[in-house]
């Protein structure tokens, strides 16, 4: 049972007074009183790309700036367009600031729900307000200010919003690294980076263990080129105090009780509110920038437009602060929009039970969730028929969202029949902070969409679908997404330090438009159906065939629990798919009998031309922890290419029992063994 506590104690010291002066206070104002365009979704979206600067003067709106901007787009360059030019504001302001003026300080603004550590703590935007300006006090005593650059190495619990909030409070910007990435990796993002300070905590917990982030952080700080002035350390009761290095390391708590509040910085709109490294990153860093008008601006308004949430309403986004969803849907648009996140320290299986999405959803009174894919189906694996679920009402819930890969139709109406709700898919990337594609369940749109679809196009994103010779696809034939320019506000507006790659990654092949680089298709209605990333498409004699449509039909078996498909050379028809499938626990059936109806089963829902006969039966399946299966290591293996498992892969023992699953069908005979990333 969770132990309910009134606040972070350690956190804030009592309710929350005005900010004390620091600096001149700016006189923040909205540009006009106005939350936001008003109608359908038909409407607004061709008023978005038709009319698109009135459209997104409206949008810009719905925040407060400290100086209104004088051009809603500046476009001269135009795969990296200034959004709301001349104007200036602060993120943590609109985020706490302005709805503690709004008079709603008593609302609670995150809950820290941690079935890990038995503890569920919770803050009012009062209490935001101070925790945010006590340490942006002390990150500005540490010589924090507009414009430097803070690493937070963080677990899952509200002071890693605490720590996000006060940086750009500040005009600083954040890079976040996942809390559990090794030294090696967070040395690269160091090195890369050059944080002049680095917030943590002394560990992480863990199912089964805990994991001591300050010996990590050390390391890596021993292998970065770069080293921070100083570290401050959150000392957590789940872990004996870590040790300090004089000079360099200071107490999280002692910085903060010391520390004078501190008022927001404005910094203009174009000015970069975080770094994030992309999942997966080798070799080179590429990090992502957000800039910080047009994000704020933009994810304010997706959460009534996208998600039909209200201020007041109570929003759970599933994931974790390390991803593009963690910063977007865990942070930002949620306290931006005056509701309350939920901070969630666990996992949806083993946490203890999988029945803590439930538990989670009914006790805090839910109303909106999102999610990935993945974590709906662990929970379907573990327990089909809910027991541990059906116990709890969810009488609040009105939508479930889902993104992050491809949502096959079995999870889907699995999970609609034990949530109660529509089950909503949207697809956008880390590159653009917010949907591509959605169902806008606050714009009208159907709730029940065509199977297979992630949405109409949101506001802003003019979509293309194109053959390989560069030509429209034709309605339900599979292409390559991308977007005309401009991108709406709020995408990514550089890599950081590499611009030149920026431009050659996302914008030469496609010239004029934004390549997303994943796949698709679009129907005579409109709705987008996204089905891999274009380099998972199979090529089989010259037809293109997605991922998704052979793994749903694999997933049609009944002893089917999880299943991805790759591509491996075939010297006849260039290439052809190999399932690599998990059956139930307990089940008695043998792969020979499984993989033979598989093959019947495959081609009689894909047709002949899968060319469908090679699977294999794995004990589970590589997955980051965003929820992205790992297919193209998977491919490399069977493909007899040494192969370096990411940092981001969760579960990378699998990879053992895959490569002898393959060697057993006469596949990856030659493929060394997978090298694993370092662990801690």
């Amino acid at each position: 049972m969770l132990c309910c506590r009134a606040g972070l104690a350690k956190l804030v010291g009592g309710r929350a007074g005005p900010c004390g002066k620091v600096g001149v206070r700016a006189a923040w104002q909205h540009t006009r009183a106005a939350s936001g365009p008003t109608g359908n979704y038909d409407h607004l979206y061709r008023r978005s790309i038709n009319d698109r600067e009135a459209f997104w003067d409206e949008v810009g709106g719905g925040v407060e700036w400290s100086k209104p901007y004088t051009q809603v787009l500046d476009a001269s360059t135009l795969h990296a367009p200034r959004w709301y030019v001349g104007g200036e504001m602060n993120t943590c302001h609109n985020a706490v600031d302005r709805h503690v003026a709004a008079g709603r300080g008593d609302q609670v603004a995150i809950i820290h729900d941690s079935p890990v550590t038995q503890s569920l703590n919770s803050l009012t935007y009062h209490q935001l307000q101070e925790a945010v300006s006590r340490l942006a006090g002390a990150l500005a005593r540490l010589g924090v200010g507009r414009g430097d650059s803070v690493l937070i190495y963080m677990p899952m619990m509200a002071e890693a919003v605490v720590a996000m909030l006060a940086t750009v409070r500040l005009g600083a910007f954040h890079s976040l690294v996942f809390g559990g990435f090794a030294a090696p990796e967070l040395a690269t993002r160091m090195s890369h980076l050059t944080p002049s300070v680095v917030l943590t905590a002394s560990c992480g917990v863990e199912p089964t263990r805990v994991v001591e982030y300050k010996p990590i952080l050390d390391q890596a700080i021993h292998l970065s080129t770069h080293k921070p002035r100083h570290c401050v350390v959150l000392q957590r009761p789940s872990l004996p105090t870590a040790q300090l290095q004089p000079g360099r390391d200071l107490d999280w708590e002692e910085e903060v009780a010391r520390a004078p509040r501190h008022d927001p910085v404005p910094v203009p709109s174009d000015h970069p509110c975080y770094v994030l490294y992309t999942s997966g990153t080798t070799g080179q860093p590429k990090g992502v920038v957000r800039p910080t008008g047009g994000h704020a601006a933009v994810l304010t308004w997706t959460m009534g437009a996208i998600y039909g949430m209200a201020p007041g309403d109570v929003w759970w986004a599933a994931s974790d602060l390390g991803w593009i969803v963690g910063h977007s849907y865990i942070c930002y648009a949620p306290l931006l929009s005056g509701t309350t996140t939920i901070v969630y320290e666990g996992k949806p299986v083993g946490t203890p039970d999988s029945g803590q999405f439930f538990r989670v959803a009914a006790q805090h009174g839910v109303s909106g969730m999102f999610t990935a894919p993945t974590a709906l189906r662990s929970i379907m694996h573990q327990d089909p028929d809910v027991t541990q679920g059906r116990q709890y009402k969810m009488d609040r819930l009105k939508y479930l969202f889902v993104a992050g890969e491809p949502l096959d139709h079995e999870t889907r109406e699995w999970s609609e029949d034990v949530f109660g709700v529509p089950v909503l898919d949207n697809w956008w990337q880390t590159e653009t902070g917010f949907a591509i594609t959605a169902h806008c369940a606050g714009l009208g749109m159907p709730l029940h969409p065509p199977r297979g679809a992630t949405g109409k196009p949101f506001m802003g994103f003019d979509i293309r679908v194109l053959r390989e010779d560069g030509q429209d696809a034709l309605p339900g034939e599979l292409g390559r997404i991308v977007c005309r320019l401009p991108l709406p506000p709020g995408c990514m507006n550089t890599l950081y330090r590499t611009f030149d790659r920026f431009t050659e990654i996302y914008f030469s092949k496609y010239p004029g438009h934004y390549d997303t680089m994943d796949a698709g298709v679009v129907d005579a209605q409109g709705y987008i159906g996204v089905r891999a990333r274009d380099d998972d498409v199979i090529n089989v004699a010259g037809h293109r065939l997605s991922t998704l449509a052979l793994e749903e039909a694999m997933l049609e078996h009944p002893l089917v629990v999880d299943a991805a498909v790759v591509g491996v050379p075939d010297s006849l028809k260039g290439e052809v798919p190999l399932g690599l499938y998990k059956v139930q626990e307990g089940s008695n059936v043998t792969e020979e009998q499984i993989s033979k109806e598989l093959t019947v089963l495959v081609r009689r829902q894909v047709g002949p031309v899968a060319a469908f006969r090679l699977t294999v039966m794995i004990s589970g399946l590589p997955r980051t922890r965003s929820g992205k299966t790992a297919r193209k290591t998977i491919a490399d293996l069977a493909k007899d290419k040494s192969v370096i498992v990411p940092p981001t892969i969760e579960n990378p023992g699998v990879y053992a029992d895959i490569l002898a699953a393959l060697r057993r069908h006469g596949l990856a005979l030659k493929a060394p063994d997978p090298v694993l990333p370092q662990v801690e």
